[in-house]
């Protein structure tokens, strides 16, 4: 019974893959340690919350989860989004901030586990990948100048991105000169490490991997330098270096908050959306890293497994997480085999939770803001509002848009504006579907737009081919068309409408063409359906129109229009 339990990856596990999931683990806890440090001050969370969301979840992901090489943990979008979303309900840093961080992640994770339960990995497709992009390159910019202010030493208020600006700007004079030195250095050297530090180990003999591993760990490097040269330097008490201090050691407890009505009303939009962008973003992630190995994914699989991570989470005191794709490449490029490499990164975690935390005291605030902004700023994406502007320009406007809508109004607001802005650009793209009169190739069964071939017509049939599912969208447009190919043609006697591409029919695109039929009929023309698809004809047949048309619904376009021709 137990075994029935166990993920495939682990009934299936070889020795072989053993030396690759380890090594991996070790490496992605190296980069694992001052990013859950520095996404959990990014989420206004003591550092442990962030040191807590990277043990169980990654256990909990590998039970249920489907990908192979996914690190699961804290993620800089998802801090943003928990910081968005407490800080109008309790005081940063308080207990009550730090409770409905957990029960944020309960019912993100809750929510998550029940759409895997309904199969609802298809959510993964709602949001259009121009939208994601948008929405992820605007929490970037908002992410990177919330953290200046931890670079400069300047005390800001909470507020957008206007605000933390103006306080910035404020705030100048006090800066603080050796906060300000440790903060640039930090972002200097490691916007250096990742653009030239790979390419200069590999010139100096070193290989490609172990290159770009080294650049992808220059932050953990940072992390140490910046702690020794503080705790030698006393410069928390000499310098006034706003540091980490002291983080509480040993494992985390089992528990959870008490959990009121009230909160659940409060908290459960913020939780769907970060439900929502999270699980977008680990397929996302996922999905790219299997195809380089030729492997799958499941969508629903991930639902549970991210859904089961978010749960660990609370129950270990950690706020909302999901797969980082920065982890999650390096985990790859590491030699990870399964998500035992995972298991491997959680126990080394623990091990430093349960006895290592005192190493953390030193670490700058400053050096960590640092990690945060160089990780983000990859996160801009310039390369798909390019291709969007020159392929689709309601996709690039909506990639606008929403970026736009996360920087001036807010991170909530900014993903509320991408899902309707989805929404809409679908229902406006089926709204005008294209629609060509069509004619027969010479000497063939094929049929193209008069407007592109040369073509074949049968004198008083007008053949309109509409390349989409008819609903109350579009309905009136396909029936105006029809009107005025009709207006603009003498001595018509049928309209022939090929429906190859109608995959739906609703009752007010039916009702039109009842309507539409009559209307011909009392002209003196025939209305006639060709290429109708299975599904749409069995519910044709059982109204009045298709039982009055059921002599003149032709299987192809072809038999169509022989019976027009002898």
């Amino acid at each position: 019974m137990f075994k029935k339990l166990l993920p495939d990856w682990f009934k299936q596990y070889q020795s072989a893959w053993l030396t690759g999931d380890v090594i991996a683990g070790a490496i992605v806890t190296v980069m694992l340690i001052p990013q859950s440090l520095a996404y959990a001050m990014l989420a206004g969370l003591p550092p442990q919350a962030g040191l807590y969301a990277s043990l169980l979840p990654i256990f909990a992901y590998a039970l249920f989860g489907s990908s192979m090489t996914l690190a699961v943990g804290p993620v800089a979008i998802a801090s943003l989004m928990t910081s968005t979303a407490l800080a109008p309900l309790a005081s940063l840093g308080s207990v009550d901030y730090a409770a409905l961080a957990v029960i944020l992640a309960l019912l993100s994770g809750v929510m998550l586990f029940v759409f895997g339960l309904l199969r609802l990995g298809f959510l993964a497709y709602f949001l259009s990948h121009p939208v994601i992009s948008g929405f992820i390159s605007g929490s970037a910019v908002v992410i990177a100048i919330g953290q200046l202010k931890y670079i400069f030493g300047i005390q800001t208020p909470r507020g957008g991105i206007i605000t933390t600006l103006s306080g910035l700007l404020e705030g100048l004079p006090t800066l603080n000169v050796t906060t300000t030195l440790l903060g640039c250095g930090a972002l200097l050297f490691l916007f250096f490490a990742r653009r030239y530090l790979a390419s200069i180990l590999k010139q100096i003999g070193w290989s490609e991997k172990s290159a770009d591993l080294a650049a992808k760990l220059a932050p953990m490097l940072v992390v140490i330098v910046a702690t020794l040269i503080v705790n030698l330097g006393q410069l928390d008490q000499q310098a006034h270096v706003s540091v980490v201090g002291s983080v509480p050691a040993g494992l985390p407890s089992l528990s959870l908050p008490t959990i009121a009505w009230h909160d659940i009303r409060a908290l459960w939009l913020p939780a769907l959306l970060i439900s929502l962008v999270g699980f977008v973003e680990s397929v996302s992630v996922a999905q790219s890293l299997a195809l380089k190995r030729n492997q799958r994914i499941t969508p629903d699989k991930e639902l549970l497994g991210i859904g089961a991570a978010n749960i660990a989470s609370a129950l270990s005191g950690g706020y909302p997480v999901t797969g980082g794709f920065a982890r999650s490449v390096v985990n790859f490029s590491a030699g990870a085999n399964t998500p035992a490499a995972g298991v491997v990164s959680a126990i080394f975690m623990a091990v430093v939770v349960a006895v290592a935390t005192s190493w953390f005291y030193y670490l700058p605030h400053a050096v960590l803001a640092a990690t945060i902004i160089v990780a983000v700023i990859g996160l801009i994406d310039f390369k798909t509002l390019q291709q969007s502007w020159h392929y689709d320009r309601a996709d690039a406007i909506s990639l606008i848009l929403t970026f736009l809508g996360v920087i001036f109004l807010g991170v909530e607001e900014g993903i509320v504006i991408g899902v309707v802005l989805s929404l809409a650009v679908v229902v406006w793209r089926s709204s005008r579907p294209h629609m060509a009169v069509v004619g027969r190739v010479p000497g063939t069964e094929h049929f193209r737009n008069v407007d592109r071939f040369d073509v074949e017509l049968v004198n008083g049939l007008i053949a309109l081919r509409v390349d989409e599912s008819l609903y109350f969208a579009n309905a009136q447009v396909l029936e105006d068309k029809i009107e005025s190919l009709v207006a603009e043609s003498t001595g018509t006697h049928a309209v022939l409408l090929i429906m190859s591409a109608v995959n739906q029919l609703d009752s007010t695109a039916l009702g039109m063409l009842d309507e539409l039929e009559k209307n011909l009929q009392a002209k003196g023309i025939d209305l006639q359906f060709a290429e109708v698809k299975g599904p749409v004809l069995d519910r044709l047949h059982k109204t009045d129109l298709g039982q009055r048309m059921h002599d003149r619904i032709f299987l192809s376009t072809h038999q169509a229009f022989l019976s027009h021709s002898t």
